[in-house]
């Protein structure tokens, strides 16, 4: 289990001033956890690499305008989720075309984006920084704005040793940041490990959830990382096809992206769309079978009907997947309004 290390080590004017060490930034793979899907070992962790990727992760200089950041939409206390608007937002007041998801255990993704459209962590940057609707840059002028700063060729330097700030540099330090963010310490995880106990309610939550949301949302991560038509009707002002848009295969029409559920209470809106606002929809949503649009997925039906006292249990039991010490954990606190350093 992955749980960083800070060392007090002054105090100004009542601020506390923490660093982080080698040992807050070794990649762990938490128990029960399967390997990860990205390697490490391309990418060795250091303190330098991961102190830069958090401030470039916070920073709107990657922005046409400077004025949105990965966190604009990333929010840390909703698991890096975006829970005051339904779609991503951009640059001039813009809106995107799908939710923003969560970012958590993405080092276990073989995909990203609700369509797969991204299928390497080190890239999905790229699209968010040069998407028109969200941070309208290119990487060129990025690198450019980099170089001529005042202190990031000094903190590249710190990284890699050099001070070339170059593309594959300025990911792969993204890379650490954002794939050391686990999730892995929630009441469920405590559950299992013999370090917590579950309510009949939520016992049975687990129960159906296993029985009925399993087959999707696989245990440990709660995503099969496949993708899934789940049945929403299409949003005839948003258009958007999913999947099929990557593969051109027909039967991908509708499908988008199996989303992980830790945190889940803490990352709405839901749906590739943000139409669902609470977890209450989305229960009603998958509990009854006629709510479905011509070509979900077989998994959905399988669902069956879904009474109060399932959603209950379900719901309880989705509440167990919060994980205070993932959203608390001060590695990923913003540089830039807080005192960590």
């Amino acid at each position: 289990m992955l749980i960083g290390l800070w060392a007090l080590v002054s105090f100004t004017g009542g601020n506390k001033y923490f660093v982080i060490n080698a040992e807050d930034v070794v990649f762990r793979v938490p128990q029960g956890f399967p390997e990860p899907v990205y390697d490490f070992h391309l990418n060795p962790t250091s303190p330098e690499a991961f102190l830069l990727g958090r401030k470039l992760f916070y920073d709107p200089i990657l922005s046409r305008d400077s004025t949105i950041s990965c966190a604009s939409c990333h929010q840390r206390l909703f698991a890096f989720g975006h829970v005051d608007h339904r779609l991503s937002h951009g640059i001039n007041g813009l809106i995107g075309t799908r939710n923003v998801p969560p970012l958590q255990n993405l080092a276990w993704n073989s995909s990203f984006m609700w369509d797969g459209g991204v299928n390497h962590i080190e890239m999905q940057p790229i699209s968010p920084m040069t998407n028109a609707k969200e941070m309208d840059e290119t990487l060129t002028h990025i690198l450019a704005k980099l170089r001529a700063s005042s202190h990031y060729p000094a903190e590249f330097a710190a990284a890699f040793h050099d001070t070339a700030i170059t593309t594959e540099r300025l990911l792969k330090s993204l890379a650490q940041f954002t794939g050391l963010m686990i999730s892995c310490n929630s009441r469920y995880d405590k559950y299992l490990r013999g370090a917590d106990t579950f309510s009949i309610t939520e016992r049975n939550g687990l129960t159906l959830f296993r029985e009925k949301c399993a087959a999707c949302h696989q245990e440990p991560l709660f995503t099969n990382n496949g993708f899934r038509n789940n049945g929403l009707r299409p949003d005839t002002a948003l258009n958007d096809s999913g999947r099929i848009r990557i593969t051109g295969r027909e039967a991908d029409l509708y499908a988008f992206r199996v989303p992980g559920l830790r945190n889940a209470a803490l990352t709405y809106p839901y749906m590739h769309d943000g139409r669902l606002r609470n977890l209450h929809n989305v229960l009603d949503h998958y509990g009854d079978p006629h709510n479905f649009a011509p070509g979900a997925s077989p998994e959905m039906k399988r669902i069956g009907i879904l009474t109060p006292a399932d959603k209950d249990a379900l719901y309880a039991f989705l509440l167990t997947l919060t994980d205070k010490d993932f959203i608390y954990d001060r590695r990923f606190i913003d540089p830039f309004i807080d005192t960590v350093r």
